[in-house]
């Protein structure tokens, strides 16, 4: 973009903090975009899953949940709804009984996730306006989305991962769902920032990089 080399450029700092899935999704496309047309502004993205007050901490905008975002912020929303995905590799399902509910998952190996709170995350479910919360039972503990997708492109198990994170592998057959009429759907991404204080040109910039990508 020819204007990233002119002087009205935004340039200077910028601190961005975003979950390890939303920081993931953003390497892929939005960041290597905003450098190679805002390439005056340094730029930090943070990846952190715990809440975090922003303004405290020293951030200009973060990601978050629709539903998770304090009432004196300022909330951009991009993409819709998204689903958490049960997911194995077929080689690990193959010739295993499948669940045919969510009460059932005990049948399988299940790749637990316990956050920087401590607290293990239970997989919520819904169908038919039934909703159910179930404690999966496995050996293995992992502390981001990430380490649950490769644990399960591995064959160590099924995991519960935010769709967006394990579309690809869906789509080329290296993970299978399960339990799809039981998915539990939440609310989309947003970028928020306070509403207290100018926008900076910076952070202006890294919003309509974020507007034009598919990243959510």
């Amino acid at each position: 973009m020819e204007a990233a080399n002119t002087k009205d450029s935004p340039r200077g700092p910028l601190r961005v903090l975003a979950s390890d899935v939303v920081a993931a999704l953003l390497m892929e496309t939005v960041v290597p975009t905003f450098f190679s047309e805002y390439p005056h502004v340094q730029l930090e993205l943070v990846a952190n899953s715990a809440f975090v007050d922003i303004v405290a901490e020293g951030f200009d905008a973060a990601f978050r949940l629709g539903d998770d975002i304090p009432k004196d912020m300022i909330a951009l929303k991009f993409g819709a709804k998204s689903r958490m995905k049960v997911v194995g590799s077929p080689a690990y399902l193959k010739g295993r009984q499948l669940p045919a509910s969510p009460e059932e998952l005990d049948v399988l190996d299940c790749v637990r996730s316990r956050p920087a709170t401590g607290v293990p995350y239970r997989w919520e479910f819904e169908k038919g306006g039934k909703k159910i919360s179930v404690d999966p039972v496995g050996a293995f503990t992992v502390n981001r989305s990430e380490l649950a997708l490769q644990a399960a492109l591995r064959g160590l198990g099924v995991s519960y991962v935010p769709e967006r994170l394990c579309r690809t592998h869906l789509e080329t057959g290296a993970l299978v769902s399960l339990l799809d009429d039981w998915s539990s759907t939440y609310e989309g991404l947003c970028l928020y920032y306070p509403g207290h204080r100018l926008v900076p040109p910076a952070l202006r910039a890294f919003i309509n990089v974020v507007k034009r990508s598919e990243f959510a």
